[in-house]
């Protein structure tokens, strides 16, 4: 199993480094275009709420993003040192009352474009599972 990681303080501009994180996994793991850009939006959007969400734009907070590749799947997980939430009581973006707000589509997002999405400890780590089959 292939294990990688990275390590980020909590600034939005460190999301370049995420971007090239990604991109090095596409050429390392030879990935299509599909994936990719599936890859790119959802765990970007994941470290992006770390960010903000978790660790409040604390740049003395990290974030942490592994891969993991196992036979026929890659995994993302994003970790932030934050109180957590309840990501079973989200507001759904697609609700009338909540088509006009900015923000909230995040997760939704992420559970269109990953094959899998599950939360743990507490909403502190998203887990992002894509098959590349």
């Amino acid at each position: 199993m292939n294990i990688i990681n990275i390590e980020i303080p909590s600034l939005s501009e460190n999301i370049r480094m995420i971007e090239s994180f990604i991109d090095n996994a596409k050429e390392k793991f030879d990935l299509n275009d599909d994936i990719y850009g599936n890859i790119m939006i959802a765990v970007t959007e994941a470290v992006n709420n770390a960010i903000r969400h978790g660790n409040g734009n604390d740049k003395a907070k990290n974030v942490i993003l592994t891969l993991t590749l196992e036979e026929g799947r890659i995994n993302f997980q994003v970790e932030d040192e934050g109180n957590g939430f309840d990501h079973q009581n989200l507001p759904d973006p697609t609700a009338p009352e909540n088509l006009e707000k900015p923000g909230g589509r995040g997760i939704f997002l992420m559970k269109h474009l990953a094959d899998e999405v599950r939360f743990e400890n507490n909403g502190k780590v998203v887990s992002l599972g894509f098959y590349i089959g």
